[in-house]
């Protein structure tokens, strides 16, 4: 039987998968291949230092200054796509992280490393850091934004699991230079994928925004997520006068110096002080990063239900003492009260995002995810101190137990410093740009 109803008056078929889905797919790949160099730093150190014998200081100074242009980018990040493009700029982001790990592979000198490792690398993961997430959770949906970009979030911590117990039985068995190259092809290798299916905008394929409503059509596609590098400034001049934005952001920088500078950056190092096998220290970071999507989630969960600053002081009290006991847990195997640690520290690793953005969103209105990404890179500068400091710490002393003893005092800084936060919800004004994060 004919069918005559005309073809004009069909309704137009839609795609089984939205190709929102698509491009989440893609950012998750394209961070879990950027996250590969995050393993390198903490495995190579001793390698490096024992080859060339730079302190360890020195090379931590290289992971320091990757750090800093981790956080100082991440606000200004969002303006380049939105006038670059998405898909250029993160493409340049993976070659120039691809780029940086590969060419240490020829290094002789100190600044070399810190040309590469720091100024390289570092720009390249900043520019794919908090922005990133935020633009493609806040182009391409509507629905379901908030689990997008947990999930997103979570990409780093998976390439953590990933790439680090690979990196340290390549590093053991092939040597650093074998692990560089394995980290530079994995941020290469995704490039090719972000160039065929990552896309800038949902009007680029002439569909809207994933959950898309005519109360909530999804941003238009020229004003994209930060089109204004201009709003980042004023709105961190704005939060500058504000009790606040110091608390949350004296707080997070500590929570900077305890995560990815000083764990990260010396955990293994510190192990392997002890006698236990790099290979094995690398594998329990990656359980810390196992943990820490877990730990992410439920933080979620709590802070909805919870007092956000009664969190953040169990969170930093906790991991404040912790850290005060770990130089007495390292060994040359693993016991119980090591295992204790690892799976309480993955859970705590980034359990302080989700309250500190709920309370930077009730202080700041609109402009508390702009706010947000200025505290961010507060926690970035104290991981380069961290990262630095404790490698100076260990240079001086031979150990690395005063850097943990220092840094777990701090946490209870930090603990005190949100407790003493006050929560005096504002209204949201209408704002002529939409916010980096939603």
């Amino acid at each position: 039987m004919i069918d005559s109803e005309p073809l004009a008056e069909r309704p137009p078929k839609t795609p089984r998968l939205h190709p929102a889905w698509t491009v989440a797919v893609v950012a998750f790949v394209t961070l879990v291949g950027a996250a590969a160099f995050r393993s390198v730093p903490g495995i190579l150190l001793d390698p490096l230092h024992h080859e060339f014998g730079w302190a360890h200081a020195t090379i931590g100074s290289a992971v320091s200054l990757n750090l800093v242009l981790f956080g100082l980018i991440s606000p200004f990040a969002a303006a380049l796509m939105d006038t670059f493009g998405v898909r250029r700029v993160v493409i340049l982001a993976l070659l120039l992280v691809s780029l940086g790990s590969g060419l240490t592979v020829f290094m002789t000198q100190p600044w070399h490393l810190v040309a590469t490792w720091g100024l390289l690398v570092g720009v390249g993961t900043g520019s794919m850091s908090m922005a990133f997430v935020a633009t493609v959770t806040s182009r391409w949906f509507v629905a379901r934004r908030g689990l997008v970009a947990g999930i997103l979030t979570a990409g780093s911590a998976t390439g953590q699991l990933i790439f680090l117990p690979l990196i340290a039985m390549v590093a053991g068995n092939h040597g650093w230079r074998t692990a560089s190259l394995l980290a530079a092809g994995a941020a290469l290798a995704v490039v090719p994928i972000v160039w065929l299916w990552l896309r800038d905008h949902p009007h680029d394929l002439g569909v809207t925004a994933y959950g898309a409503t005519e109360e909530d059509p999804g941003p238009d596609r020229h004003t994209g997520v930060g089109s204004s590098a201009g709003r980042a400034i004023r709105v961190l001049i704005t939060a500058l006068g504000s009790r606040t934005f110091w608390l949350l952001s004296l707080g997070f920088a500590i929570c900077g110096m305890s995560t990815n500078g000083l764990i990260q950056t010396h955990f293994v190092p510190a192990a392997h002080d002890h006698g236990m096998p790099t290979t094995l220290a690398a594998g329990l970071l990656a359980v810390i990063g196992v943990f820490d999507v877990v730990g992410t989630i439920a933080s979620g969960w709590l802070s909805d239900r919870v007092d956000p600053r009664l969190l953040l002081v169990v969170y930093y009290l906790l991991r404040g003492v912790s850290l005060m006991l770990l130089p007495s847990l390292l060994g040359p195997s693993v016991e119980p009260p090591t295992w204790a640690f690892i799976v309480f520290y993955g859970l705590d690793w980034v359990a302080t995002v989700p309250p500190t953005v709920l309370l930077a969103r009730e202080a700041f209105g609109a402009d508390g995810p702009i706010v947000f990404g200025w505290i961010f890179a507060s926690h970035q500068l104290g991981a380069a101190v961290a990262a630095t400091g404790a490698g100076f710490i260990r240079d001086v002393q031979g150990t690395y137990a005063p850097a943990f003893v220092i840094t777990g005092a701090l946490c209870l800084v930090a603990a005190v410093a949100s407790a003493s936060i006050r929560r005096v919800p504002v209204v949201d004004a209408p704002s002529p740009q939409p916010a980096l994060m939603d």
